[in-house]
């Protein structure tokens, strides 16, 4: 079992203002946790985005938070990298996955 965390936790709430997150840094995020479980199952970004029928740099737009996901490619996402969609969308929790070897 292997435990990912992002270094930066992400809340509702800005440290500072209190002010609400926005829906950009969400996705970002959300693109962060997705390449963590990535990296971490040991998978290339040419081949997720392949087993999830996506051009590379669209993958790359993802991975970065440049894109709006819809559920459908959220769930292809987690099906090719074998998790629950909600640990991709769960971005202030730490998960332990087991490594494909």
């Amino acid at each position: 079992m292997i435990t990912i965390c992002k270094d930066i936790k992400f809340s509702l709430y800005s440290k500072y203002n209190r002010k609400i997150m926005t829906e950009i840094d969400f996705l970002i995020a959300v693109g962060h946790r997705i390449k963590g479980l990535r990296v971490v199952k040991n998978v290339s970004q040419q081949d997720l985005a392949a087993a999830c029928n996506f051009e590379k740099s669209n993958m790359s737009r993802i991975e970065a938070g440049r894109t709006n996901l819809t559920l459908k490619n959220l769930y292809k996402i987690a099906k090719a990298l074998d998790v629950e969609v909600f640990e991709i969308v769960d971005i202030n929790s730490c998960s332990s996955i087991t490594e494909n070897k």
